[in-house]
């Protein structure tokens, strides 16, 4: 179930599809997910998966190591990517783990090949600094305290 890609003021890249998830050895369930790209967070990628109604879990984590494990296995600690091929063509594997537990994600890579397309059409890599606001940030960081 891959949907159409969205761009809300060409700020911001979704793409919502299907993943097939493993946990615990368990048999694996298809669950709606969907990668989320922000101009305003240009070095991070978020995959949301479930549906709002039984509860989302988002994982946040590089915009390269998505985009490197299109290629080749890529990740150390929380987040892993990795290429694979199956009787449906080409996937990407992620594997997310926390101190609860891990999960295996699988999903098709052409739609993941065209997210990391449309967002490198949003922010042309090597230019991602420029959109950082830097002074909201220092803002946030001197004030965490009060």
């Amino acid at each position: 179930m891959t949907q159409p890609f969205s761009s809300a003021a060409e700020t911001t890249v979704t793409c919502e599809l299907e993943v097939h998830v493993v946990v615990g050895g368990e048999p694996h369930v298809s669950l709606p997910a969907a990668f989320h790209y922000h101009r305003a967070d240009p070095y991070a990628v978020r995959l949301s998966i479930g549906t709002t109604s039984s509860g989302t879990v988002n994982w946040v984590f590089a915009l390269s190591l998505l985009q490197d494990g299109m290629s080749r296995p890529v990740g150390e600690g929380d987040v892993l990517v990795s290429p694979r091929r199956s009787s449906h063509g080409p996937v990407i594997r992620i594997v997310v783990r926390s101190r609860l537990g891990s999960a295996v994600l699988d999903m098709k890579a052409s739609p993941v090949a065209h997210f990391l397309d449309r967002a490198r059409e949003l922010v042309p890599a090597g230019t991602e600094g420029s959109y950082v606001d830097m002074d909201h940030i220092a803002t946030l960081l001197l004030t965490a305290d009060e």
